[in-house]
């Protein structure tokens, strides 16, 4: 299918197949496509929502462009991903700080150790998990080796997107332009340049947790969340139930949680926002220092999500236990300090 005829496929209201959709994003990452070509395409779909044969076919597009992380891992070893797809209300980076606390909890004995492939870029607010790492000490700039490197030291890595995905320069300037969510933003998460096979996903919008699931399904996930909270945010919350969808074996489980019921309390957006990069870069180092408060809980709440999908947790409450001790035995700020130390060299 060339891009006239899918064009006009999209504007008569029809959806790409999985193979049509894989034929046009190929030809836009080979930049074979004109500005106004890819602006239409983003636009079109965006306007009714990217249905999973489209997501499943740009991102298989996606993941073969994708420049790797040389990462082996062992029998013994299990590597997850945290990204989400931003778009939400900020807070501070809650995904970030649930990454080094669910790698810290995933060095425990008896258990296959945890690595983190940590994928993320910056953000539209400047409090991205690229700004708030790099605000913390981490070189975000890292190469594919170092990146490695940090995955076998400290149990956690950044993937800084901007990197790995050379053949995105194509669509940035029609992005920018469009100034609006496009299917790109769900892209993301489903690359993962070291090919994590398990995930804990948000999503910016709660009509997105289904497919995005089902996308993960289709692309051979192993086991992982697709969480929206109830109050806007991208995570899972703290301040309202929480919708989930859970993918395990090609199969796709959709439902509702609340934090109150694994013994945290309730919390407000104005109890997890933080003034600035600075601030939230400061809420993330204070939570692994071990602070307590509503900042912590979200951060745990996310970080057992993370455990129970790399099969660490039996369940959201016992991951709770296993991250708020990752934490409270130093773990965790020993976690961050070894990235910090390995990705600089």
């Amino acid at each position: 299918m060339n891009m006239t005829e899918a064009l006009q496929e999209l504007v008569s209201g029809k959806t790409l197949t999985a193979p049509q959709s894989e034929a046009v994003f190929s030809s836009l990452l080979a930049g074979d496509l004109d500005a106004a070509q890819i602006g239409a395409l983003l636009a079109l779909i965006q306007s009714r929502q990217a249905t999973v044969p489209e997501l499943v076919g740009a991102a298989g597009v996606m993941r073969f462009h994708v420049t790797p992380v040389p990462v082996r891992v062992g029998v013994d070893q299990v590597l997850i991903d945290t990204c989400g797809t931003g778009g939400a209300p900020k807070m501070f980076n809650v995904s970030t700080a649930a990454a080094i606390i669910a790698a810290a909890a995933g060095g425990a004995p008896d258990h296959p150790r945890i690595l983190v492939a940590k994928h993320g870029n910056r953000s539209r607010t400047g409090r991205g998990s690229a700004e708030a790492l790099g605000a913390l000490g981490v070189h975000v700039d890292a190469g594919p080796e170092v990146q490695a490197a940090c995955l076998a030291q400290a149990g956690v890595c950044f993937c800084f997107a901007i990197h790995h995905h050379p053949a995105m320069r194509h669509a940035s300037g029609p992005r920018r332009a469009l100034g609006f969510h496009t299917i790109f933003n769900l892209l993301g998460p489903l690359t993962n340049p070291a090919n994590a096979k398990r995930q804990l996903i948000g999503v910016y919008a709660h009509h997105l947790v289904e497919p995005m699931a089902r996308t993960l399904a289709e692309l051979g996930t192993e086991h992982a969340i697709v969480a929206h909270g109830l109050d806007g945010l991208d995570e899972l919350t703290t301040t309202a139930p929480t919708k989930i969808a859970r993918v395990q074996n090609g199969s796709v489980a959709l439902e509702t949680i609340d934090a109150l019921d694994f013994g945290l309390a309730r919390s407000t957006h104005a109890d997890l926002q933080a003034d600035g990069l600075d601030a939230a870069a400061e809420v993330v180092r204070s939570i692994v220092n071990g602070e307590h408060g509503p900042k912590r809980d979200i951060a745990v709440f996310n970080a057992a999500a993370a455990l129970v999908v790399a099969d660490h947790a039996p369940s959201f409450g016992a991951g709770i236990e296993q991250a708020a001790q990752a934490i409270d035995s130093g773990a965790a700020r020993k976690t961050l300090d070894r990235l910090c130390e390995v990705s600089n060299g």
